[in-house]
């Protein structure tokens, strides 16, 4: 049984990784009026990921015997000045939601929750994967703010987002 401590700050994430999921795909509609395909794309598929971590952490705590929460959240951020700043916003949220991760990991550890701890390891090394992407994402759009379709172009070429599903993830709620 998960340290009711770890439960409660799981069932905090849940939200954090909805609003995630909610805050990507209002940056993907944005994007797609832009008429910026790739970058809509990459972040569609980014909202369906966070989701997806949401999701991941509700069915741990199910198969703990416990329900977990399902929270509202609050709405996205709709409008950016420019193609890059969504891109920093999402680099911003990363790195947050790094150290949120990482704060799950101190709780588990605190309390003695093992269990909980190594569950928590397969999210820290997805973080590392986010902030890569969003900084490489944020590098390039930087290098060509006046040509935001050499950042599509670029989109292609590396085959950013989108990656096949990892084996080692942990099992979803709704199994999806």
């Amino acid at each position: 049984m998960p340290a009711e401590r770890f439960v409660e700050a799981l069932n905090e994430q849940i939200g954090r990784e909805l609003g995630a999921s909610q805050q990507y795909l209002a940056v993907a509609v944005w994007y797609e009026d832009q008429t910026l395909p790739r970058l809509a794309q990459l972040f569609y598929d980014q909202s369906l990921e966070e989701r997806g971590h949401a999701l991941m952490m509700a069915k741990y705590l199910l198969d703990s015997g416990l329900r977990p929460r399902v929270p509202g959240v609050s709405e996205p951020r709709p409008d950016f000045a420019d193609f890059v700043e969504p891109i920093r916003v999402s680099l911003e949220q990363e790195r947050k939601v790094t150290d949120q991760i990482s704060g799950l990991a101190a709780i588990a550890r605190e309390e003695r929750d093992y269990v909980s701890e190594q569950f928590v390891h397969w999210f820290l090394r997805e973080q590392v994967e986010e902030i890569d992407l969003m900084s490489t994402l944020l590098d390039t759009a930087e290098r060509c703010r006046e040509r935001p379709l050499d950042l599509e172009d670029f989109i292609a070429r590396e085959r950013l987002g989108g990656g096949e599903a990892n084996p080692t993830a942990p099992p979803a709620a709704g199994g999806g």
